[in-house]
């Protein structure tokens, strides 16, 4: 696989994964509102294994450096704008299934807003002319969004949990899971990386 091929897959895999939600949720029912319903909800589960690559490249090489880990770390810039596409998707999905469909007060849409508005914020400033601009608060920005997204992720999966609905539990509890564990895991790379630091 060439540089530029490699640099291209996650874009490819992502618009794949989303778009392919979408074409799932449009048979699946033929009540109009259902497939709207069905197709954000099926493109943000879809949306978060791309998250996940971002998420855990470097926690994975700093405690399972591989030839894989090396070649996540290197792509992960773009893996950030294939899940920022991935959320582009999604959100004209949810837009379709709030604004024709299922209204909400705006209260109950200002965690995602948040969360949307950090991620285009990091897709833009995913570039070197940024890092070098922003310096120390690129790093800070670049994490606040990560776990803001991850928290948003998790809490729509408890959500699911908590609701008790047979149709999405068993999809909700192990995507919970899979959530749980990279926080974990990054929380061990964090702390491994201390030790090494404090160790000279």
């Amino acid at each position: 696989m060439t540089s530029m091929e490699g640099k291209a897959l996650p874009f490819v895999l992502a618009a794949i994964l989303s778009l392919g939600a979408i074409a799932a949720a449009l048979p699946s029912t033929p009540v109009p509102a259902d497939q709207a319903l069905l197709a954000a909800r099926w493109t943000a589960r879809v949306a978060i294994p791309v998250f996940l690559v971002a998420y855990l490249a470097r926690p994975l090489h700093q405690l399972l450096p591989s030839a894989l880990s090396k070649v996540l770390l290197a792509r992960r810039r773009q893996w950030g704008l294939a899940f920022a596409l991935s959320m582009t998707i999604h959100l004209g999905a949810l837009l379709v299934n709030i604004l024709i469909f299922r209204p909400r007060p705006v209260e109950e849409i200002l965690a995602g807003m948040a969360a949307y508005s950090l991620i285009f914020v990091m897709a833009l400033t995913s570039n070197n002319w940024s890092m070098r601009r922003l310096g120390k608060w690129w790093k800070r920005l670049h994490l606040l969004g990560l776990h803001y997204v991850w928290l948003i992720f998790f809490a729509g999966r408890a959500l699911r949990l908590a609701e008790g609905d047979p149709a999405y539990f068993l999809s909700a509890f192990i995507m919970g899971a899979v959530l749980l564990a990279a926080l974990l895991l990054r929380m061990a790379a964090w702390s491994v990386t201390r030790r090494r630091a404090a160790r000279g």
